[in-house]
């Protein structure tokens, strides 16, 4: 161990490997959300939106789904954190509709 320039306190090299600072937090590398203290975000990225769009198409396929799919969609992008225009939830409703239906 070794003194940490920053701060002073005791440095482990084992804590540099996984990302632990010696306050607790942890480092870009590390994993969780150092900083905020505010939990984790579901970030809006097509692999979420995508997955979702799957889980539905294949609920609908079947039969699972006798719901509005884009009210069924909209309900399941909100419970996932993930934002999109009431317009695009649509477009991309009636995409999964057509997917569904081939």
């Amino acid at each position: 161990m070794t003194d940490s320039a920053a701060t002073g306190a005791e440095y482990s090299y084992d804590d540099a490997e996984v990302g632990i600072e010696p306050d607790g937090g942890t480092t870009a590398g590390g994993s969780g959300d150092a900083g905020t203290g505010s939990g984790a975000e579901v970030p809006e990225t097509p692999e979420t939106v995508e997955h979702i769009a799957d889980e539905l198409r294949d609920e609908i396929r079947l039969g699972h789904v006798e719901d509005d799919v884009s009210h069924v969609l909209e309900e399941r992008l909100d419970k996932a954190g993930i934002e999109m225009r009431p317009e695009d939830v649509d477009d991309l409703a009636e995409e999964i509709e057509r997917d569904a239906s081939t």
